[in-house]
């Protein structure tokens, strides 16, 4: 199995282990004389054993990650890069958006604001941010596809 595929996976179980929290939350409890539209004990083994899978592939996924390299770095280095430029991205973003606000004075004696950072400069390093973003992804994506899955 491929890392990418091992991903795919994962997601879907997350996906399916919530939807079970919900139908099993719906079924518990009952009123008294009153059965259930779903077994209580089939979902739970349905959940068990989605957890169980789940946690094989995280300790598959988080061993291929450390001991893969791309780039010159091993992926759990690269997604952190990755996570942590989203972050710095966004808050680039809003400086941009807030610099880049007008403030109106009805009259000339109102008190003038101005942005003390240029949303220009601002923007174009918001720019490089994103495309350092994407390059990764990129990398991360095709690492991904060409990587076997260690267990």
């Amino acid at each position: 199995m491929k890392l990418a595929e091992a991903l795919q996976e994962r997601a879907d179980l997350n996906r399916k282990i919530e939807e079970l929290r919900r139908r099993l939350g719906n079924v518990v409890l009952v009123q008294e004389g009153e059965e259930p539209a779903e077994d209580p004990a089939e979902l739970l083994r349905q959940l068990n054993e989605a957890l169980a899978r789940l946690e094989q592939l995280m300790a598959a996924i988080n061993l291929t990650n450390c001991r893969t390299k791309a780039g010159g770095m091993t992926l759990t280095a690269l997604i952190a890069r990755k996570d942590a430029l989203l972050i710095k991205l966004s808050a680039y973003r809003d400086l941009v958006y807030t610099a880049g606000q007008n403030t109106n004075r009805a009259r000339g004696t109102e008190i003038k604001v101005k942005a003390v950072l240029k949303a220009a400069d601002l923007q174009r390093e918001a720019d490089q941010i994103a495309k350092e973003v994407r390059e990764l992804d990129n990398l991360l994506q095709e690492t991904n596809w060409k990587t076997k899955l260690m267990e």
